[in-house]
C-alpha cells in the first residue's frame, strides 16, 4: 500500500491551534467541501481520482502536510479526556521506569496503586516500569516497599495527545506541535523526538 495513504495530515484552526489529525480521505473531503482555508508545510501529497467524463482528465487534489481549516475550534482542548491510555502512548510519555530510571527498552505498564488494591487504570495511576521493578513491586503499595516515584504521572494535554496518537509525524508537523506543547512535557525529550522522526 502506498505510504502516502497512511500519512496523517495535521489540522489546525484559524487561530493556529492544532486540533486533530486528518486521514487522507477526511482531508480530501474537507478540500472538496471548501473547509480548508489553505495549507502549508514542507510536504505535499497528491491524490488522484477517476477520469472526468467531460475533459477526459484524471481528477487530482494536492494537499500540504498542515491544513488550516476555516473557522475557530470552540474548544481546542476538547479531546483531553479521550486520549487513549495505551502502552505505546504511556511509554512515550514516561520513557523510563518510574522507580529505577532504566529504559526505554523492556518497559511494562504498572499501576501505582494496584488494581487489586482499588487503583484505577488511568493516566494518573499508571506509569512505565521495567519488568524487574514490576516483578518486585507486585501488588504492593509504594509505602510498603519504601519506594518513591522518580516523576509524577500526569494526563497529557491535547497537544501532547496529538503526538501520542500519531507514529508518523513529519518534521514540519512536529515543529508546530513542539511550539504549543508545555515546556515540562516529558514527550519533548530528545529520544522521543528522534524516535518520532
Amino acid at each position: 500500500m502506498n505510504s502516502t495513504l497512511n500519512q496523517l495530515l495535521l489540522a489546525i484552526d484559524s487561530t493556529g491551534s492544532p486540533t486533530h489529525w486528518l486521514t487522507w480521505e477526511e482531508a480530501v473531503t474537507c478540500e472538496v467541501l471548501g473547509k480548508i482555508a489553505y495549507g502549508f508545510g514542507d510536504f505535499e501529497f497528491t491524490f488522484r481520482g477517476g477520469i472526468n467524463r467531460a475533459t477526459g482528465l484524471i481528477s487530482e487534489i494536492s494537499l500540504k502536510s498542515i491544513l488550516v481549516l476555516n473557522g475557530r475550534s470552540l474548544n481546542p482542548f476538547r479531546n483531553i479526556a479521550s486520549i487513549p491510555l495505551t502502552n505505546a502512548a504511556l511509554f512515550k510519555r514516561d520513557q523510563i521506569c518510574v522507580y529505577c530510571g532504566k529504559g526505554p527498552r523492556g518497559l511494562t505498564r504498572d499501576h501505582i496503586v494496584p488494581l487489586s488494591r482499588g487503583g484505577k487504570d488511568s493516566w494518573l495511576n499508571c506509569c512505565a516500569c521495567c519488568s524487574r521493578c514490576n516483578g518486585i513491586k507486585g501488588s504492593r503499595l509504594l509505602e510498603e516497599l519504601g519506594w518513591e516515584l522518580l516523576y509524577v504521572p500526569y494526563v497529557p494535554t491535547h497537544h501532547e495527545g496529538l503526538v501520542l496518537q500519531n507514529r508518523r509525524i513529519l518534521s514540519d508537523q512536529m515543529e508546530i506541535l513542539k511550539a504549543v506543547m508545555p515546556k515540562h512535557s516529558r514527550i519533548l525529550d530528545r529520544s522521543t523526538l528522534q524516535e518520532l522522526k
